[in-house]
């Protein structure tokens, strides 16, 4: 059993293949956080811990002779708040009597066989994995205010996951300003944050600092996970390394606005609390009402390669659900960078035709479809096809491309609007706009108010309504705008600060509702790009357009910072043309199919205007990226260099899961330094195996990966290389 309790010494322990985690229920009832880190069996890990007077750090009532007993020091599993921990807390609240405080002190634990699910959230399943369930009960019979904690224990994964559901247990309403996932401890060690900050069209840039005396936060109040800052965050020894070194992982499975804060407080302990935002938040929780907060997915490894890997298993196969979970993805055209909004149906049938001619299986038709779609100013919501550019109708144009073999996709943007459409000309009250206030506006937008239920029947109708009556296999869900003035024209004063949060929870119910009733399309997420790559939209969207820069140099970055957290199947990567629309940078065909090959793979180019060479080297890479993919989607991903270290090339690899073949791919980045030989020691070989390389020689996996492989001298303006490396014997 991969969840115990020691009744005498009151200890809860969860344990999963190679990580522990420990807690104590103490002689008062408090919730101590023991230990998390690599395996120590049930050794009582409270040994470590010396209790003595703090100086000015307050003591509980019950305590209060004993100046040693401090929650201001005391590692907690979730804190209380206003009653002597100074430290930041994992929850608030108003009470009825105006009171700011609460102390929760265990009530009962239930361990339970299954995973645990979260009402209208997503959440990790236990499909194909063993796992159990803790849910312990905390309780302050003051504020009335009951909080259940949920543990879920994957311990083949080596994945733990935190969630909480907090309950009005008395007769008044209690007003939440914070509502956290989880609080973790980390009472001892000196650490490294490697987190990913970005912006549009640079997104989820990895950054690693040491912790310094403070709170540090990483937070979105943009109304979406955001460009700026991912909801994943790393704490890691200062010398650890891809290989080596405790490293812990923590990733917030929702696409809203959200908190992670990490104090390294006066006595060198690190407390992570991570969830909900709380900038603008209030939520009413009536008497018998509660609130679920998101899911965290927690790993413990020794190395950032193995917690990567962890993350990409969970992901690929607890996380993404539906028919393309682990099969085929279909190669693609999005015809957007080939004629924007200058499209009619003979050239998308032009197009079609030639890359049908290719290989390339699904035809996608971005913006610009529906009617008044001239530019970006206005139509949005009003999701009719456009009569002027499709004279014989959508379904026409959808036969065509069908009979040339291909799928078809379509791109939408379900929760904006335009002040120049139908839609807000008759509901002007379902845009989430400010009283007397003129809104700000972005790409002259505005957000629907997607927590109002009229608004939601209108989306899912809408979406559902277009998925029935035509043949879409494929839908680009886009989401161009942070959400700002967020409120709710129906909602009531004092709870709009529920209105951010409710927005996802209907976000949510939608995409529910569409995957329930059509299982077969696949759904891609997007937001200007990556602005709201996260695993929560990975639970309905199995792949997410990574960033709105196809420029491969600059998506080496992207990629490679993704990668820490997200397997390289939820990477939405296209070919696109030279010079780059978003850098004017010139680079080789070659190397965009590598660097695009690396994800969810497409196209994204006007196909008419290359070369009967350019289209002939288009059609090999589409057939290699067939071939390759189930390596690429489903294999071992590792980074065999950064951008830092190596300061002019990248390389990385995919391993297959059999060991038996392997592909090694490397790009220049610095074309002055090209003469300089690359050497790269490659990783998840099997060392007694014999392979080919490229078919030239035959090499030992030991010698691969302890002595490496050096690669032919390349030239030009950013050259790229894969290599091929297959298992004889």
């Amino acid at each position: 059993m991969s969840i115990r309790y020691i009744e005498e010494t009151g200890q809860l322990i969860l344990e999963t293949r190679s990580t522990s985690y420990q807690m104590k229920i103490d002689s008062l009832g408090y919730l101590n956080h023991l230990y998390y880190g690599p395996k120590v069996e049930t050794t009582d890990m409270s040994y470590p811990y010396r209790i003595y007077d703090h100086g000015f750090s307050g003591n509980p009532y019950d305590m209060r002779n004993n100046r040693a007993f401090s929650l201001d020091s005391m590692p907690q599993e979730y804190t209380s708040f206003g009653v002597g921990d100074f430290r930041v807390s994992s929850i608030a609240a108003s009470c009825s009597d105006g009171s700011r405080c609460a102390e929760f002190r265990y009530e009962k634990h239930e361990i339970i066989d299954g995973k645990y699910s979260i009402p209208g959230l997503p959440s990790v399943y236990d499909s194909g994995a063993v796992a159990q369930t803790l849910i312990v009960t905390l309780i302050d019979n003051a504020a009335n205010i009951r909080i259940k904690l949920y543990y879920g224990v994957f311990e083949s994964l080596d994945i733990i996951t935190r969630a909480a559901e907090i309950s009005n247990a008395g007769y008044e309403i209690v007003w939440l300003r914070k509502a956290s996932s989880m609080c973790l401890e980390l009472p001892f060690g000196k650490w490294d944050m490697i987190h990913f900050h970005g912006r549009h069209c640079m997104e989820r840039q990895p950054e690693r600092v040491p912790l310094f005396h403070g709170i540090h936060t990483l937070s979105s109040g943009r109304g979406m996970s955001s460009h700026q800052h991912n909801p994943f965050v790393i704490l890691c020894d200062h010398e650890a390394t891809e290989d080596s070194g405790t490293c812990y992982g923590m990733m917030l499975m929702y696409s809203g606005n959200h908190k992670t804060e990490i104090e390294l407080d006066q006595f060198d302990s690190t407390r992570v609390v991570m969830g909900l935002s709380d900038d603008r938040f209030r939520w009413e929780l009536a008497p018998n009402t509660s609130l679920h907060t998101p899911e965290v997915i927690l790993t413990c490894a020794d190395g950032l390669t193995e917690l990567s890997h962890r993350y990409h298993r969970v992901i690929r196969n607890n996380v993404v659900r539906g028919a393309y979970k682990l099969s085929h993805r279909p190669v693609l055209i999005n015809n957007w960078e080939a004629m924007y909004f200058d499209l009619n149906e003979e050239k998308l049938l032009a197009l079609a035709d030639k890359a049908a001619s290719l290989g390339i299986e699904l035809f996608v038709l971005d913006d610009g479809w529906f009617k008044n779609r001239v530019d970006d100013n206005a139509a949005l919501g009003d999701w009719v096809p456009d009569e002027k550019k499709l004279p014989n109708g959508l379904d026409s144009l959808i036969e065509k491309i069908n009979a040339k073999g291909m799928k078809f996709g379509l791109w939408v943007e379900p929760e904006m609007v335009s002040e120049d459409s139908d839609l807000y000309r008759a509901h002007p009250d379902w845009a989430l706009t400010a009283p007397n206030r003129a809104p700000m506006m972005a790409r002259n937008q505005l957000v629907l108010d997607l927590s109002r239920q009229e608004v939601h029947e209108y989306i899912f109708n809408t979406l559902s309504d277009l998925l029935s009556k035509y043949n879409i296999t494929y839908i680009k869900w886009d989401f161009n705008r942070p959400l700002s003035d967020v409120y709710s024209r129906s909602t009531p004063s004092p709870r709009q600060g529920e209105v951010a949060h409710r927005y996802y929870l209907s976000l949510y119910k939608i995409y529910e509702r569409l995957t329930e009733k059509f299982p077969n399309v696949l759904f891609e997420g997007c937001a200007g790009g990556g602005g709201r790559f996260d695993a929560g939209m990975l639970h309905y969207a199995p792949q997410i357009w990574c960033s709105d820069n196809t420029d491969p140099i600059s998506r080496l970055t992207i990629q490679y910072g993704t990668s820490f957290g997200y397997p390289m199947s939820s990477v939405g990567a296209h070919v696109s043309a030279t010079p780059n629309h978003q850098t004017g940078r010139l680079t080789p065909l070659s190397t965009r199919g590598i660097v695009a090959m690396s994800g969810a793979f497409g196209y994204e180019l006007d196909l008419l205007k290359l070369s009967d060479g350019e289209l002939a080297e288009i059609k090999e890479q589409v057939a290699r990226f067939k071939e390759i993919e189930p390596i690429v989607h489903n294999g071992l991903f590792y980074r065999l260099s950064s951008m830092q270290e190596s300061g002019h090339y990248f390389a990385w690899q995919f391993v297959s899961p059999e060991k038996d073949r392997s592909l090694v791919n490397i790009v220049v980045t610095n074309p002055l330094a090209n003469s300089t030989p690359i050497h790269v020691r490659l990783k998840g070989l099997d060392p007694d195996a014999l392979y080919s390389v490229d078919g030239e020689f035959e090499c030992s996996g030991s010698a691969l990966m302890k002595a490496g492989y050096t690669f032919t001298r390349l030239t030009g303006d950013y050259p790229a290389l894969q290599v091929d490396i297959k298992q004889v014997k």
